[in-house]
């Protein structure tokens, strides 16, 4: 029996977008929370327990968009035609928060709020528009022949804002429960307080999603309620319910790194269902993966490439936090 080839770079693919929502969803948290911190020096902080690896948390992106082009390729051209603008104001964020990041520290006070603001906007921009490409995914795409046949606005509808506002509130939970477990003091304190709030902001958004979702999109609510799906499905609202009260019961206490791998735990569960509700359509609503897959020449010839790479940035990412592990104080470098 042969490889299969499609279902395996469906698994590195969604392997790897876990990995930038995982890695880059709470650098996203910290600019997210910018607004709420207004003392200077905790702001420096903040950034400062991202600042050694925030550049490499942007890889898993620039892979999986390449891993889709090189074995999915109609799914590649549907998915940029049909979300062209998001993706370009994504980026557009990345690159301003980016430009934010460097110049922040070597401005002078005059022009310092200028950087803090755009560091934030950046942030905003970019986590936005991330939600509502998730949201326009979720709805599905109208497709003619090999080529995307809907219009340039239909990513823009109420579901795919809501969604947006959605993962802000995702990635504002991630941001909050690294500087916990990142920081100490005051600031902790602050995210402390923060991240109750926050989570339970993000309890209410899945459970509108899960809600909206079906209600919305028959192909769902039978893929969800049919055998074995349901089975499959059936654990995850608990889990979720669960994990969001340990979440709130750990920050009542003297928290580490807890809330902030429970949030985890909580974005996978939500990453799960979203698979069992598309699988295994790649663009929704009808086309599979394997109707969307390339050659199987390229597929296995990418494959190789793919078992050398996916490792080195594994290790280098272990690597990199291994060595910048610790608290980060004010004023201060890394503290071990």
């Amino acid at each position: 029996m042969g490889i299969d080839l499609p279902v395996i770079w469906a698994v590195i693919i969604a392997f790897g977008l876990m990995m930038y929502v995982v890695m880059d969803g709470f650098d996203l948290g910290i600019g997210l929370l910018f607004p709420f911190v207004p003392a200077r020096d905790d702001r420096d902080t903040m950034v400062n327990t991202v600042a050694p690896v925030w550049d490499g948390n942007e890889t898993w992106l620039a892979f999986g968009g390449a891993a889709l082009m090189a074995t999915f390729p109609l799914a590649y051209s549907v998915l940029l035609s049909a979300l062209y603008i998001p993706l370009i104001l994504m980026l557009a964020g990345l690159i301003w928060r980016g430009v934010a990041f460097e110049f922040r520290f070597k401005a002078d006070e005059a022009h310092k709020p200028f950087w803090d603001k755009a560091f934030a906007w950046g942030s905003y921009i970019a986590a936005f528009s991330q939600g509502v490409s998730l949201g326009a995914f979720i709805n599905g795409f109208q497709v003619t022949g090999a080529s995307y046949g809907g219009g340039a606005f239909d990513w823009l509808t109420p579901f795919s804002l809501f969604t947006g506002l959605g993962l802000l509130v995702a990635y504002a939970l991630l941001g909050s429960t690294w500087l916990i477990m990142k920081t100490e003091g005051g600031l902790q304190q602050r995210m402390i307080a923060l991240a109750r709030p926050i989570t339970l902001a993000l309890l209410v958004v899945i459970g509108l999603v899960s809600l909206w979702t079906p209600l919305t999109h028959p192909e769902v609510a039978a893929r969800w309620f049919a055998l074995p799906n349901l089975l499959f499905f059936s654990p995850v609202p608990v889990l979720v319910l669960a994990t969001s009260w340990a979440i709130l019961r750990v920050l009542r206490r003297e928290p580490h790194a807890a809330p902030f791998l429970l949030s985890l735990a909580l974005l996978f569960l939500g990453y799960s269902g979203l698979a069992i509700s598309l699988w295994p359509n790649i663009i929704p609503p009808a086309i599979s993966l394997r109707e969307a897959a390339g050659p199987a020449q390229s597929m296995g010839f990418t494959l190789v490439g793919a078992l050398f790479t996916i490792p080195i940035i594994l290790t280098y990412t272990a690597w990199s936090y291994h060595v910048f592990r610790g608290k980060v104080k004010t004023g201060e470098g890394y503290h071990h």
